[in-house]
């Protein structure tokens, strides 16, 4: 009987499962959390299939109950919706091929009960999974949108000050209170857009063309000196060969730009000097932005996290910057890098693959030297 052969080779069972989820590549721990749900669905199944057929059987929901538990524990770990379902199959298959081995018949009837089990084990597991997925971008979207309205109203309510001052005439326009002001609208103007280019990633809108990156920085250029100036740091802009080209969506990668900008403008001290340069190298285009930050401390984490602790002393902003900016180039087919410069600064490194580089297109350019 089946049941009887489950019961006698549990442990077995289990091990053989474990060693096919190894040889798979998966990339999750099998812990003691893997053997234990692998344990109680083998009880389990052994359970309804010793009771099959008779008065009382094994209730169907429990199955499913205690799949949901385990793939929710084992999605919090990691594990992908595939991976939870390939973990159920491999015990499946465990079972099969050392019944095999060990000359235990299974019946047809026995077959058809032990895939029904399977079947409510995967779907309570995939069930648990969206509910969890959506339980979580419910969360992130509520907290996002909360913290950007937050930062607006400050944003504004400073705005709204210091325009009141101006009008009242006490102050000059080009004073401290004019460069509030400005500080303000500029701040306000980057949420704006990185909020526009995070719907634009999530709708997958975008439009990739064909983009001649020393145009683009051009035009990033224009109110990216603005910025500098306010802030009082120095932007210099490398040259670089217009034959440069890229396959993106310009608005998208505008956007990851002019984010790399805003953050080393915020960090980098008044009279610091942040880069704007661009090459290509092995059939890749690498745009890159070197800040005077100081560099980053080792227990920031990753800088790319949205929400996660700010470098330096300014805490202004909510943290959003650099997660959409590599949201944005990867939805260009791109990556975003980080180089840190302990005491003196970062060089965030924009990676795309190069879409047509003629002849005297890959010219490099050096360094830039601020004064």
């Amino acid at each position: 009987m089946l049941h009887q052969f489950i019961a006698s080779h549990g442990d077995e069972i289990g091990a053989r499962a474990n060693a096919m989820s190894h040889q798979r590549g998966a990339a999750f721990p099998l812990d003691s959390t893997f053997v234990h749900g692998v344990s109680v669905f083998l009880t389990q199944l052994s359970e309804t299939l010793r009771r099959e057929g008779t008065a009382t059987p094994f209730p169907s929901t429990a199955i499913g109950t205690t799949a949901g538990l385990y793939g929710q524990e084992l999605l919090t770990r990691g594990m992908t919706v595939s991976q939870v379902v390939h973990a159920y199959g491999d015990v499946c298959q465990a079972i099969t091929e050392l019944a095999v081995e060990r000359a235990a018949a299974i019946s047809v009837d026995e077959f058809h009960v032990m895939n029904r089990c399977l079947d409510t084990a995967i779907a309570e597991a995939v069930t648990t999974h969206g509910r969890v997925i959506a339980e979580q971008r419910h969360a992130d979207d509520t907290r996002r949108t909360g913290q950007i309205a937050h930062e607006q109203r400050n944003l504004l309510h400073t705005a709204l000050l210091a325009f009141q001052a101006l009008k009242q005439g006490t102050v000059a326009v080009n004073g401290n209170t004019g460069m509030v002001l400005g500080r303000c609208l500029l701040a306000l103007r980057d949420l704006v857009e990185t909020t526009l280019s995070d719907v634009r990633v999530d709708a997958g809108v975008g439009r990739p063309i064909l983009v001649v990156v020393a145009d683009l920085l051009d035009e990033v250029a224009v109110a990216a000196h603005l910025h500098a100036e306010s802030t009082g740091v120095h932007l210099r802009v490398e040259p670089l060969s217009r034959a440069l080209t890229v396959v993106a969506d310009p608005q998208l990668l505008l956007s990851a730009v002019a984010n790399l900008l805003s953050n080393g403008f915020k960090f980098t001290p008044r009279g610091g000097c942040v880069v704007l340069r661009a090459a290509s190298a092995d059939d890749r285009v690498r745009i890159e932005v070197e800040d005077q930050c100081g560099g980053i401390a080792d227990s920031t984490g990753d800088p790319f996290e949205a929400f996660r602790e700010r470098r330096g002393r300014d805490r202004t902003g909510l943290g959003l910057g650099l997660s959409i900016a590599r949201k944005a180039v990867r939805a260009c087919a791109g990556d975003i890098h980080v180089r840190n410069l302990p005491g003196v600064g970062c060089v965030f490194r924009i990676d795309l693959p190069v879409a047509a580089i003629p002849d005297g297109g890959s010219d490099g350019v050096n360094q830039a030297q601020c004064s």
